[in-house]
């Protein structure tokens, strides 16, 4: 399968996964000038920016790995752009969902809740 699509297939599954387990869609794809994030969801507490890493369940690091510290910085970025422009008033939290395929069919999700923190830690 096309990396592109894969990436595509994986932002779906992650998507159905959190609403699954009580999330709801916020919003997905938020682009602004400093970044963007694939994901928004919110639970009874935070508003979680989630960045969905898909990969080859045989690869030699995780997909959370990729997920490096100028990635978050662009995250974070445009999470503060995100709220400011919104209502909401709940916690943020910066959270990465891994999904996992072998041989283009998914095979596992996995779900870091509090992945970093606001200063990409």
């Amino acid at each position: 399968m096309d990396k592109h699509l894969l990436g595509a297939y994986g932002e779906v599954l992650a998507s159905r996964y959190l609403r699954y387990h009580g999330y709801e869609l916020v919003t997905a794809h938020f682009n602004c000038r400093l970044g963007e994030i694939d994901l928004i969801v919110e639970d009874k507490k935070h508003i979680c920016f989630v960045e969905v890493k898909t990969r080859s369940e045989n690869m030699l690091y995780s997909p959370a790995d990729a997920v490096d510290f100028s990635k978050r910085n662009k995250i974070i970025a445009a999470s503060n752009i995100f709220l400011k422009d919104s209502e909401l008033t709940k916690q943020p939290r910066f959270d990465i969902v891994e999904v996992y395929f072998k041989d283009d069919e998914p095979v596992r999700i996995n779900h870091i809740e509090d992945a970093f923190d606001s200063l990409g830690q």
